[in-house]
This record gives C-alpha cells, structure tokens and sequence, in this order.
C-alpha cells in the first residue's frame, strides 16, 4: 500500500481507508472484512456483534456532555463493486486495492477503488476510535451485500438498533444531501437453443466492443454513454440481415449495477460474403463512433478473422428473435421525475448478456422512485424477452427511500453547510439504491439523511475519490455530531 496515501489529510480518515482497502470484499464474498470488522471494534473495547444475517454493528456510548443528544445509527456497506480492466491482472477474492494519488485524486490501478462505500465506512471507523470527537451515542452499522441485492439491508430486523437518526455516508457529491432514492429490482431472461453445425464453407469472426466509459447504471444512466451490449446488437442485427451471420458466443458485460464496458462475440458467415461483410461492418462503426465521439471518445470495435471456424452456432430463428428481443429491450432513462428538477425516475440498464452452448441469459437492473413506473419498465422488459420464448424471472426487489423535507435532521446538516460553505446544498433525491428506503421498512420512526465525499466513477475501474472533497466531507462529518439534537 502506498504510503501517499496515508500522508493524505485528514489522516485519521484515509489511514482507516488504506487499512480496510488491504482487505478483499467483493459483493457476497465479504467473510474477511466482516472478520477484520469485528475484529476492530473488539480491539477498541466496544460492543461489536453479527445479526443474523452477518451486517456487523459496533456500539460506542456518547462522549461528555452529549448523552442528552439523540442517539444515531452511522451506516455504511462494507463491500465493493468488483469491476477491472480486461488487461488488467487481479483477483479480488485475495488481493488487496493498489491505490495511488493523481493530483487532487485516489485512483486504483486497473481496478475499481472500493471508495464507494469505503471511504463512508472508513469515516465511521475513524470517529469509533476516536478520542478527542464529541458524538452522541452511536451505534455504526456495517451492512453487506450492498451492491449485488442489498440483502444485508434487506434482512436486517428490527428491534436491533435503538438509534432515532440514521446518517448514511453513500452519496458522491459533497454538495448533495440525499432525502430519498429509488427502489429497484432484477429482470432476468433465459432460454435455451437447440445448436446447430455450423455450415460448410464458413469464416469466422470475433467482434470486441470496448474502450467504454461504463459507471454506475443509476447514477450515470443519464449521461447516455454507450452500453456495450447494445452496441453488440446493433452489428449483430445488420449482420444476420444482410449477411446470414451466425452467432457462436457472446460474453457482454458483467454486473448488474454496473454500465457495461466490454463484450466479445464470436460469429460465422458465408465465406462468399467475406469482403462485403468486413466492408459493411466497417461503415457501421463508422457511424456508432460518430454518435458516441463526445460521450465515449474512446470506443473500440474490433473485426479479427479467427483461425478456428467455430462448430456450433445458434439457428438462424432463435438468432431473429434474439437480435430483435434485444433492440426491442428498453436500455437507458425511461422516464424523467415530474416531482423533481434533472431526476431520473425510471431506468433500465442492459447490463449482461451470455450466449452459447445452447443457453441464453440476459440480465437487467431497472431502477425507480416510483413503485408503478418500476413495474411497469420490468413488465415491458420481460414482454420483449417473452415474445422471443424466454422465462422471465423478477428477482432482488427492494423499495424506494420516499423523501421527508419535513426532515428534522435535515434542517441541521442545511444550516451546517452553509455556515462552512457559504452557499446551499442541493437537496435532491437520487436515481440510485440507497439502503435507507429498505431500513426504513423496519424502522419508520429513524430520521433519515445521506450525505458523503465526492466520488467519480463509481462501479468502474475509473473509480477515483476527490482528496479535497474528503477534507470538506470530513469537516462537515464532525461539526454534525457535534450538532446532533437533544432528546
């Protein structure tokens, strides 16, 4: 680990980060930082225990003078997004996070950072062992399995925390104070294919598309960058139009709340189409980078001739259903809010799509603040899916955080703000899965706000964390325990 980054202000904060970043804590592999949590708050002498469902909580009493204030619950999740560049060699089930300083910038190399939610929970981590911060009582809530199904949320009971104010540290803009979040829920499609040979005299062709931004599919959903699968369709689809082309493979992108970057395709055509095919395709690359030239100047699309033809290749039906399902499946911002200025209310993000060995996934995150609109993208979603002849299964549904501006809490942490700031916050609702909506289903009585550090990124290897911004997070962090109100 980089020393750099532990000389970095405030230095109780980031040295808590490089410390928890040592550690490997992937979605649904996060046996080792539930350990190394537990064990921190043991080794501070504090209350620390698992729920059922593993999320760790550590308790701290209030310091002198404050335990009139109310109590709060600081939450965080303690796992990462596990996203890294094709060319880039890492296993995050036992490596640590290679972290650097660029400028007024943490990066990673190669790789996600894990500042999401890592440097929320590392904030947390440095008032635990703390010893000159005034705080009310605490009780510091480290939930699991954030990114992939907010399960840890999702399964934890009530009765188990006493706190009136919960401060969640998973927003990533230092001048936004969250109120309220979407709800969201898993579209999957599957079928199966009975393959064919593939025909005598053929060629075949492995199609890459990458070199896109990616990023988080609710967060950054609105900036229309490019979808890689849906930049895949679109080749495949002129190639089986004009060409016959036959599909071998597909392998396109990865996780659900993740804006894929990448996919490979492997396909077959009549060797008498060769010229005219490479010809054709290259046109339409041509076209697809003049679209996406000022959102993704980086895009590849890569042709290479392959010296095994593959044997086996999807039927020419279940491809013209596949390919017209998939153009037909919404990608993107379905609907903007009405209640609130620049919010997306509802979207769907394309984000894996495995074919081969006569098997079909594609899987789908649709996001919303509005339950209805959320059912009804999933319900035309699974219409697409269903019309080529696959099971549709929804999956993974959690609900929106409804925004409180009556919010008691938050009249503090505005007044704060522009007290160190000189100018407002924007209070806004995001188009992202906070856990707050899911706690507060057992916990309706919490008074409940988000805020944190700016970070850019998120869900992709240029994942990087403002270094100046920590420092202003860090600040307003301090000044609103100290401001929590009384009982």
């Amino acid at each position: 680990m980089s020393q750099e980054i532990r000389n970095l202000e405030p230095k109780a904060l980031w040295n808590q980060f490089a410390d928890l970043n040592a550690v490997p804590r992937p979605s649904k592999k996060e046996e080792q930082v539930i350990q190394f949590m537990k064990d921190f708050g043991n080794r501070l002498g504090l209350e620390t225990f698992e729920d059922d469902i593993r999320n760790v909580i550590i308790r701290k009493p209030a310091t002198p003078g404050m335990e009139n204030c109310k109590p709060i619950v600081l939450q965080g999740h303690l796992d990462m997004v596990h996203q890294k560049n094709n060319d880039t060699v890492f296993d995050f089930e036992t490596q640590g996070i290679d972290m650097y300083v660029d400028g007024d910038w943490v990066r990673a190399k190669g790789t996600t950072l894990g500042a999401d939610n890592g440097l929320g929970v590392a904030a947390i981590m440095a008032v635990l062992e703390s010893t000159d911060i005034p705080h009310p009582a605490i009780e510091a809530l480290f939930t699991i399995d954030e990114e992939t199904g907010m399960t840890g949320a999702l399964n934890l009971q009530g009765g188990i925390l006493q706190g009136q104010i919960l401060l969640n540290l998973d927003t990533e803009e230092d001048d936004e104070i969250d109120i309220g979040c979407a709800g969201g829920i898993d579209v999957t499609a599957t079928a199966e294919y009975d393959e064919e040979d593939t025909p005598e005299g053929s060629v075949g062709y492995s199609i890459t598309v990458k070199g896109l931004q990616g990023g988080h599919s609710g967060m950054d959903i609105h900036k229309g960058l490019g979808n890689a699968n849906k930049i895949m369709n679109r080749l495949l689809f002129d190639g089986f139009d004009n060409f016959g082309l036959q599909i071998a493979s597909i392998a396109g992108g990865s996780l659900r709340n993740a804006i894929p970057r990448e996919s490979v395709a492997k396909v077959i055509i009549a060797a008498v189409y060769d010229e005219a095919f490479v010809f054709d395709m290259q046109q339409i690359v041509n076209e697809i980078k003049a679209e996406f030239k000022t959102t993704e100047p980086n895009l590849e699309i890569v042709f290479e001739k392959l010296t095994e033809v593959p044997t086996k290749v999807m039927p020419s039906i279940a491809q013209f259903y596949f390919v017209r399902s998939m153009y037909t499946a919404h990608n993107g911002v379905y609907r903007m809010s009405a209640d609130f200025d620049n919010l997306v209310e509802t979207s769907n993000n394309i984000a894996k799509v495995i074919v081969g060995e006569g098997q079909l996934t594609v899987q789908c995150l649709t996001r919303s603040s509005v339950e209805s609109s959320k059912m009804d993208l999933a319900n035309a979603l699974r219409s697409a899916f269903e019309l080529m002849g696959c099971e549709v299964e929804f999956s993974g549904a959690y609900p929106g955080w409804t925004p409180n501006p009556e919010s008691e809490i938050l009249d503090v942490l505005v007044g704060i703000y522009e007290k160190q700031n000189n100018a407002k916050p924007n209070v806004v609702a995001c188009h992202a899965g906070l856990e707050c909506g899911i706690l507060g289903t057992n916990y309706p009585e919490m008074d409940m706000i988000s805020f944190g550090p700016t970070i850019h990124g998120a869900h992709s290897p240029d994942e990087r964390a403002s270094i100046s911004s920590s420092q202003k997070f860090w600040k307003f962090f301090l000044e609103i325990l100290a401001s929590i109100p009384a009982k």
